[in-house]
């Protein structure tokens, strides 16, 4: 990497000004050497030339440079993650290719089952969180206020439970009945009863009384049945409204139209059942009863409170069924997930566009995956682009920015320029003989006949000043003096004869030139160094020998 450009500042002594300062102890010993001799001169004193230059205006252009060699704005190896017979490779070397497209088509027949298997689990996954999501919601109704409520209507003929039980689903909670509607079975002849209609109208007398009351029927059974005397019937089953003195003593007999039963039938009231806690899940502790024996109680009505620590454990149970439904729904989508990606594995698409450079697998071959290495089935390279890495030192590296305007030269066309942008500064070091070098990445703006491959070098236009004052970077001495020719000027220490010290301003310092900003006017002539004779700077020889008394007029510091 070649500097040609520095930004002005106060020096560092750098390798060049230890020269300088060589020559000049050199020149101090020679000319103190001269006086010790008798300040005697040989005519060889006055062979060496000072050489100087005029200040002219000039652009002046600080860059650094770097090689590198070209490559695609973007690569990409294509590997396979499967193994299997290509049933499809439909492209070769040389076509363009578009992001998404197809290339191989890998035998996944083996996938397919398992696809089909995750899928159904994950179905099963769902239902069972379905079915516990709504038993938590239900839950928190039935629950609500830390009750227990009845799944039953009608009277606690018996109550079973008292404060400070501890009860469960199997708890038997109490014994409850209700006559308020009466049933009544009775046989009708098979025939007779095929005719008759749930909801039917009729006419119940009982046997006791002859009193005749309003029923209806419930249902009829569709089962026939023998009894005594060889009838075969079915039975028709009728409710009652109970007028209030109907009890399961008493006798009736049933009349639908100008059909009659064939036997009277004993009422029944329609609800006489032992309830239980059924809908607990877990055992909870009874804090108070609500309700006492006698009372008429219907689905719904709160039986008793649960402490409140046991109603937490019992909703907790059903938020853990809950929790764990979610979990396994959440396993078998992840399990479908990685299923679909690996089925989708067997389909290989291009990651970008661009052009297919090799083709290592065709369609017939069989994908085989080594734990060591990856075979590569094909290589596309995205021409739209060319990029190369310009390596900068640690102490340019500031300077570089993305956005910079780069020159690029490439070794297989001479006399021919191409033009760059910085893309990328990394701040990605690497450390090699005592300097860090960071990589910049330079984008072609035009490739034209350049081909990946190609070494170019790359020139960065770090700063720029136009039509300035400047010198040949050779005639700056240490950092701020510049030596005027003034055939006039007093002797300074360490000052060429005919030439005076002057302190000036810098501006933008390349390798060949100085701007000055202040200190020196246009066309004045400045002393420079024997380094600078090839610079393009107007030299200045004189015609005799020097105009002092040291070797080159005097000696530099």
């Amino acid at each position: 990497m070649k500097q040609s450009g520095k930004k002005a500042g106060a020096g560092k002594l750098t390798k060049k000004k230890a020269v300088i300062a060589a020559v000049v102890l050199v020149a101090v010993i020679a000319a103190a050497s001269r006086i010790l001799g008798g300040g005697k001169e040989t005519a060889g004193d006055g062979a060496q030339e000072q050489k100087t230059a005029a200040v002219e205006r000039r652009d002046v252009t600080s860059t650094l440079s770097a090689s590198g060699s070209l490559e695609a704005k973007d690569s990409y190896n294509i590997t396979s993650l499967v193994e299997g017979e290509v049933l499809a490779a439909d492209f070769e070397e040389g076509d363009q290719v578009t992001k998404g497209q197809v290339l191989y088509q890998i035998d996944s027949s083996s996938m397919e089952s398992q696809l089909t298997s995750s899928r159904n689990s994950l179905q099963r996954a769902q239902d069972s969180l379905a079915d516990a999501q709504a038993d938590y919601n239900e839950a928190l109704g039935k629950f609500a206020g830390n009750t227990y409520k009845s799944t039953r209507s009608g009277y606690i003929r018996t109550l079973y439970i008292h404060a400070g039980d501890r009860v469960n689903g199997q708890t038997t909670v109490a014994d409850v009945y209700d006559d308020k509607v009466m049933k009544l079975k009775v046989p009708f002849l098979s025939g007779d009863a095929a005719a008759i209609a749930p909801g039917t109208q009729c006419a119940v007398t009982l046997t006791d009384t002859g009193e005749m009351i309003t029923g209806a029927v419930a249902s009829v059974s569709n089962m026939d049945e023998t009894i005594t005397g060889g009838r075969i019937v079915r039975y028709v089953h009728v409710e009652v409204a109970n007028p209030g003195g109907l009890t399961t003593s008493h006798m009736a007999v049933v009349t639908v139209g100008d059909l009659t039963c064939v036997e009277e039938g004993a009422f029944e009231p329609s609800v006489e059942t032992t309830m239980t806690a059924e809908d607990l899940d877990s055992t909870v502790e009874i804090e108070s009863l609500l309700v006492s024996e006698g009372d008429y109680v219907t689905e719904g009505t709160p039986l008793f409170t649960m402490t409140a620590s046991s109603a937490d454990r019992l909703m907790r149970s059903y938020e853990n069924s809950l929790d764990s439904a979610q979990q396994q729904v959440e396993n078998a989508q992840n399990s479908i997930e990685s299923t679909q990606d690996n089925y989708d594995n067997y389909t290989i698409t291009a990651p970008i566009s661009g052009q297919v450079i090799t083709k290592n697998v065709n369609a017939g071959e069989t994908i085989t995956r080594d734990s060591n290495s990856e075979t590569t089935l094909a290589v596309i390279y995205d021409l739209s682009a060319l990029t190369f890495e310009m390596s900068i030192d640690e102490m340019d590296i500031r300077n570089v920015k993305v956005g910079q305007k780069v020159e690029v030269v490439a070794d297989a066309f001479e006399n021919q320029t191409f033009s760059g942008t910085v893309t990328n500064v990394s701040i990605n070091g690497s450390y090699s003989n005592g300097v860090t070098n960071y990589p910049v990445t330079v984008t072609l703006d035009e490739a034209g006949d350049l081909i990946p491959g190609m070494n170019v070098t790359g020139t960065i236009l770090l700063d720029e000043v136009k039509d300035v004052l400047a010198i040949p970077a050779d005639s700056l001495m240490r950092g701020d003096r510049v030596y005027v020719k003034d055939p006039s000027a007093a002797a300074e220490p360490g000052v060429p004869a005919g030439f005076r010290s002057v302190e000036v301003e810098t501006g933008l310092i390349s390798d060949d030139y100085v701007e000055i900003k202040s200190g020196l006017s246009e066309g004045d002539e400045v002393y420079v160094d024997e380094s600078s004779r090839n610079s393009g700077f107007t030299m200045m020889m004189p015609m005799g020998g020097p105009p002092g008394g040291g070797p080159g007029g005097g000696p530099r510091p």
